[in-house]
């Protein structure tokens, strides 16, 4: 018997990850400069490749996206949001493992420092997007979910953007009291 979800909450789960999506490739597309600069520090692609993965990552982002709302696409963009995350999450413990804990993830508005923190962070929105795969029940949504599927996707996404503060905060503090 395969897993079924509740489709309020599946379709909050997708739109809290496509909203995660879009607000990320939106930092990027608004300085992408300081975006290439952070792949860069990842020294995981040769220096004339930055600029074409810079594309691609923005431009997987941006797809993610809209492919999360679009009705009737089973669960494709939850794996593929799964496994951009999980890609991500290699890339940091690549260079966690390198002892390179300074580089910027290169995820957010504001330069975060990679390390355990984000990884834990990653995992929980890998999971999330694992969870958002499933199948919906055989529940119809009726008028009263549109508010269920509002409040839990922006009450989601609230709180990712709290997580990432705190983690840049907790960074700055870490390095002002180094």
């Amino acid at each position: 018997m395969t897993p079924e979800l509740d489709p309020a909450l599946r379709a909050a789960l997708r739109a809290a990850l496509a909203l995660l999506w879009l607000a990320a490739a939106s930092h990027k597309l608004r300085d992408p400069g300081r975006f290439r600069d952070a792949l860069a520090g990842y020294a995981l692609a040769p220096a004339a490749a930055l600029r074409a993965l810079a594309a691609l990552v923005i431009g997987l982002e941006l797809a993610l996206g809209p492919w999360l709302l679009a009705p009737g696409t089973g669960a494709a963009p939850a794996l593929a949001s799964a496994a951009l995350l999980a890609f991500y999450t290699l890339a940091i413990t690549a260079n966690l493992l390198r002892g390179r804990r300074g580089l910027d993830c290169g995820c957010g508005a504001r330069p975060q420092p990679i390390g355990e923190r984000l990884l834990a962070r990653n995992a929980v929105l890998i999971a999330l997007a694992l969870l958002a795969a499933l199948p919906p029940t055989g529940r119809a949504l009726v008028w009263l979910d549109a508010a269920t599927i509002a409040g839990g996707a922006a009450a989601l996404a609230a709180l990712q953007a709290a997580v990432d503060a705190a983690l840049a905060s907790g960074a700055r503090s870490l390095r002002a009291h180094a």
